[in-house]
């Protein structure tokens, strides 16, 4: 996709068979000449709380999809200022490192560092989150399991690392800003035209789900402002009605002096709009008596407490994916009664924009967030044609957003394939595989651009939750 780059002049062996050749006049020399850990911390807890995320880096809490955040306070946690670089320790060896240019506060588990030498931030970044790098964070990080071992800084810094000199640095973090910046442009114009397709296909399932197939059959006013007039022959029945709502497991019970045992648990960040992200399940220990009260059964139709305002009550059909299984209390169980209402319908009517206006209206509204409760879920007046009616629905959307879901996948693949293409070029150019000094040479000047919007639901949904102590 960026042609003519090629392997440099000269190479010379590394001696050490993880790290291979490197360029001739690259160095290799220990991390902990690149970086010197610092320990500040805050007395009062004022500042900006800042989490590292996998696909962002380091952003602030408030701009994550999944906002849980339970510490009463962040006084204690490390100080943070533009332009050092974060480790997540437990995390380490998956390439959790990160920058940000505005000063704040970072769990106290996470390392801050200093960059030394003149040496370019973004490209130690970038080097820190190579394969080979992160293979070796793997084999350092110690502790009493596979989820729970972190890396120290004894054992960090001794690591070496290959660098080009301060003025190749640049050029290369030059060259890696305008070739992510023509990437990104890409992916952009990809997701524009699958951000077109949703809202076609949405307003299928609106359609279908609010005024049936038969554009001819009588209809009647709901007397629902935001919904309008529905088919004659449905019922209008509040959702409590029809179902039974369940709630999850809240976090950090005590059990002492009860017998316990571990369990899947579905997050916040594993309901999406339409579908489980299974990618990161979490265990939690708890009684049988509190597994059973939060057990997850086939159909269940799962519902978001809250979030982001577009995100509210937002859910899918859980299919047992993973047997058993528990939901936390952020996360609402649904049960229909199924012969009187389809799971997958009352999943479909919570995309429509009738749920969102209601959401939207019933819920608690904070800076950037929203909530809503178990009574307001219960609260939700559901449409019901006859169970066979609403089979028919389904099937007939099956039918005609078959099309769009069909190019909205190929769309997500060639996404893909230009992030995979991305992540192997940025790893052949900071480990000295591709000599990017006379392209950096001859670019344009152009603004980096900032990580898309879509994105954020990737980093989130996709990855582990950051691991933030002092609760």
């Amino acid at each position: 996709m960026i042609p003519n780059l090629k392997p440099y002049a000269e190479y010379k062996e590394s001696g050490l068979p993880w790290l291979g050749r490197v360029p001739g006049h690259w160095s290799v020399r220990r991390i902990k000449t690149v970086l010197r850990e610092t320990d500040r911390r805050s007395e009062d807890g004022a500042g900006t709380l800042l989490s590292l995320t996998r696909v962002r880096g380091l952003i602030p809490h408030r701009d994550m999809t999944d906002k849980m955040h339970s510490a009463k306070t962040l006084a204690g946690y490390k100080c943070y200022r533009a332009g050092q670089l974060v480790m997540n320790r437990m995390q380490a060896w998956s390439g959790m490192f990160g920058a940000c240019e505005i000063d704040g506060l970072v769990s106290p588990d996470y390392a801050v560092f200093d960059v030394l030498g003149g040496h370019a931030i973004k490209l130690v970044l970038e080097r820190l989150k190579t394969p080979d790098l992160v293979g070796q964070f793997a084999l350092e990080s110690k502790g009493i399991g596979s989820g729970f071992n972190r890396l120290y800084t004894d054992r960090f810094g001794p690591i070496p690392i290959s660098l080009p000199p301060p003025d190749e640095q640049a050029a290369i973090v030059r060259f890696l800003d305008w070739a992510n910046g023509r990437l990104e442009r890409a992916i952009r114009a990809k997701r524009k035209v699958i951000a077109l397709l949703n809202e076609q296909k949405q307003a299928i399932i609106h359609r279908a789900v609010t005024r049936g197939l038969d554009p001819t059959v009588p209809i009647k006013p709901s007397g629902i402002p935001w919904l309008g007039d529905i088919p004659q022959h449905w019922e209008l029945r509040p959702l409590k009605s029809v179902c039974k709502i369940q709630s999850g497991i809240t976090l950090g019970k005590d059990y002492a002096g009860q017998a316990i045992n571990e369990y899947p648990y579905l997050r916040v960040a594993n309901v999406q709009a339409g579908h489980v992200n299974l990618a990161v399940v979490k265990m939690i220990r708890v009684t049988k008596a509190e597994a059973l009260r939060c057990m997850l059964q086939k159909g269940d139709v799962l519902m978001t407490e809250g979030g982001d305002p577009d995100k509210l009550g937002r859910g899918c059909v859980w299919d047992s994916q993973v047997k058993p299984c528990l939901h936390q209390n952020h996360v609402f169980a649904v049960r229909p009664n199924q012969s009187q209402l389809e799971p997958h319908f009352l999943s479909a009517l919570m995309t429509t924009r009738y749920a969102r206006a209601y959401f939207e209206s019933t819920a608690k509204q904070t800076t950037n967030l929203a909530s809503t409760n178990k009574t307001k879920i219960g609260q939700f007046q559901v449409l019901l044609p006859k169970v066979g009616e609403q089979k028919i629905i389904l099937t007939a959307i099956n039918d005609e957003t078959l099309p769009l879901n069909t190019a909205i996948s190929r769309l997500e693949r060639e996404i893909e394939l230009l992030r995979e293409y991305r992540t192997r070029l940025v790893a052949d150019v900071v480990t000295g595989k591709l000599d990017v000094r006379a392209a950096a040479a001859q670019l344009p000047d152009e603004s980096p651009s900032p990580t898309t919007e879509e994105d954020a639901d990737i980093d989130t949904d996709a990855e582990p939750e950051d691991e933030e102590a002092a609760e």
